[in-house]
């Protein structure tokens, strides 16, 4: 099975690229949505601990979870230690299903995949990306996103050029959304026509 990580800076179109290889019946799963579940679950206790007060009715509240972080950036170093092996763990499991399912392509998006220096035994990688000023756009677009915020996001993360230099595959999301999903399917096509080689 070929295992495919799909990584790009915010705001560049991993949610629509990834959502493009589920339409076309390939197994996906993105990290964010694991952390979004340790949030509501499992994560929630050791995070209050670390950052009191960011936990209402059991769940992380993004929100203030996220100006704690802007006032005190040494704190994603904590937040990381305890929701990244978490989230590797089940990235693994998921990886491991999916094979043992017989499936020829799985996908699973890693937002800070290069930035995180961890080896998730992926065989290719595939980033997005789109003009800055597009991105900028999309991202202030989003609700409760500053320039502060988005400014502290992106200095966390690669530039979008050294990202698309280690990318086996690049995906400029700059075009219509048919042109995006129209790649991705042909990618979809060509890497289960590798898998069924002998």
């Amino acid at each position: 099975m070929y295992r495919l990580g799909l990584t790009g800076s915010i705001a560049t179109g991993k949610s629509s690229v990834l959502a493009a290889f589920g339409d076309a019946g390939v197994p996906v799963l993105s990290a964010d949505a694991v952390v979004a579940e340790l949030y509501a679950g499992a994560a929630a206790g050791e995070i209050e601990a670390l950052f009191p007060g960011v936990v209402v009715n059991g769940v992380v509240d993004r929100a203030r979870l996220s100006l704690r972080l802007q006032r005190d950036p040494d704190g994603f170093g904590q937040l990381e230690a305890v929701v990244h092996p978490l989230v590797r763990s089940r990235i693994k499991a998921f990886l491991e299903q999916a094979a043992a399912e017989g499936e020829q392509l799985a996908v699973v998006e890693v937002p800070l995949l290069f930035e995180s220096g961890y080896d998730y035994g992926f065989d290719g990688v595939a980033v997005t990306t789109v003009d800055p000023a597009l991105q900028a756009e999309r991202a202030l677009a989003r609700p409760g996103m500053t320039v502060e915020k988005l400014q502290t996001i992106l200095a966390r993360q690669l530039p979008q050029a050294e990202k698309q230099e280690r990318a086996d595959w690049v995906f400029d999301t700059g075009h219509s959304l048919a042109a995006t999903r129209a790649e991705v399917t042909a990618l979809v096509a060509r890497l289960r026509a590798f898998q069924e080689q002998p």
